[in-house]
């Protein structure tokens, strides 16, 4: 495996980042996005008013191969403690183990602001996603039916979560 690196995410890189979430928008039904977003809207998806959530590019040199992200779960009190996670990588770059690392690199920050649990949400068909929670001790607790409908398909969709502290 190749020398990966985070770096906090900054508006130089948010060209970069947009192609890869259009990628998945318009190929996928990893994101339910069905229509490419605009520069702004990607801002609103990666850069956070709270300081405790962040997004980070995963870098290999020069290259940004993927993001992942750490958000708001929900907007009261009470989940204050518990994050989503979310993980886009360059299809070059797939199956190269960086999601992994992406996965604990953003655990291990989630712990220091504080997160008791992380939620990751993924389509039901996306099965390369679902193994690489599962085998980073993520249980399924929600799947609900034919939620989201993409390519003239409906969708389901699956709730993983994982108790980090």
């Amino acid at each position: 495996m190749g020398n990966y690196y985070f770096e906090e995410m900054n508006e130089a890189y948010l060209d970069e980042v947009l192609q890869i979430y259009t990628h998945y928008v318009l190929t996928s039904t990893a994101t339910f996005h069905s229509q490419p977003l605009t520069k702004e809207d990607m801002r609103k998806i990666v850069f956070f008013d709270n300081p405790k959530y962040k997004t980070y590019v995963i870098r290999q040199e020069h290259t940004i191969c993927g993001y992942v992200l750490i958000t708001q779960h929900k907007k009261r009190e009470a989940y204050d403690t518990t994050a989503e996670v979310t993980i886009y990588l360059k299809s070059d770059f797939v199956k190269l183990g960086i999601g992994s690392l992406a996965l604990g690199h953003i655990e291990a920050y989630a712990k220091t602001q504080g997160i008791h649990a992380l939620v990751a949400t993924i389509c039901w068909s996306n099965t390369g996603s679902i193994r690489l929670v599962e085998k980073h001790g993520y249980s399924k607790c929600a799947h609900y039916k034919e939620v989201g409908k993409k390519f003239g398909k409906y969708l389901d969709l699956v709730a993983y979560q994982k108790i980090i502290s």
